[in-house]
């Protein structure tokens, strides 16, 4: 049975101490009441946190993630991570296409497509997040954009798709206390798992994550579905007790 995934998200958040601290309590948590084999951990932590997080989660089990990776190699783009540098802090996870990115800065399916394309080519596993907003949500086109977002990124990456991670997070229910139901979720996790089975012939090997607010009260109902392959986590993932309840019940 593929092992379910779990990734937190820590956003715009995090302090030294902070993150120590949790880090801490989770690596406590998962060695004294988890079995891991069951599931995997990763979190993704702000650029400037990578080292720090690195030395803490070593050996641990969590794999460390970045939350972007530029689109470019290298150059003159001024607060920009590149996906070599990624590695040099042994990031396994990066997350491209996050619906903030989308919304706050622009960024364009195409643009999504080729960071996936970046993270691939260092050998790291990107996040790809599509999702609709409230208004593509009440007008019935959550199925088009989200077919129209992993397209580009089938496009562009079609040669080794089965090695990215998809996550759907539906807009409207992030960070808003709103949720879509399990069943609504696992419709359009079916979708993007068919259009997945349509590009390779390896898609049961690709995650696909739900990341509308999980949180330890609904995860193990949204996690039992036949198409949720586990979470991206946003605020429970600040919050030790809640995220190792989600963990837990990705792992039974």
């Amino acid at each position: 049975m593929k092992q379910k995934l779990i990734a937190g998200n820590w956003k715009m958040n995090g302090g030294l101490a902070a993150n120590k601290a949790l880090l801490h309590e989770l690596q406590q948590g998962l060695a004294h009441a988890l079995d891991s084999k069951h599931a995997q951990v990763a979190m993704c932590v702000p650029a400037v946190y990578l080292s720090q997080v690195q030395q803490l989660v070593m050996g641990s089990g969590i794999n460390l993630g970045a939350q972007d990776v530029s689109m470019h190699e290298h150059g003159a783009y001024t607060g920009e991570t590149s996906a070599s540098m990624l590695k040099d802090f042994a990031v396994r996870y990066v997350i491209v296409g996050h619906s903030e990115r989308r919304q706050n800065h622009g960024e364009t399916d195409v643009q999504v497509a080729l960071k996936a394309q970046r993270a691939l080519s260092a050998g790291m596993t990107p996040i790809v997040c599509v999702g609709e907003t409230l208004s593509e949500h009440e007008s019935g086109h959550t199925e088009d954009v989200v077919k129209r977002q992993l397209a580009a990124v089938i496009h562009a990456n079609g040669h080794c798709i089965s090695e990215i991670v998809v996550a759907y997070e539906p807009v409207w229910a992030i960070g808003t206390g709103k949720n879509a139901t399990p069943n609504q979720a696992q419709e359009v996790h079916a979708v993007l798992r068919a259009q997945l089975k349509a590009a390779t012939s390896q898609a049961e090997r690709v995650h696909i994550l739900y990341g509308g607010s999980m949180n330890a009260a609904n995860a193990a109902e949204l996690l039992s579905q036949p198409d949720i392959d586990g979470g991206l986590i946003g605020g429970a993932s600040l919050k030790s007790a809640d995220f190792l309840c989600i963990i837990a019940a990705a792992a039974r």
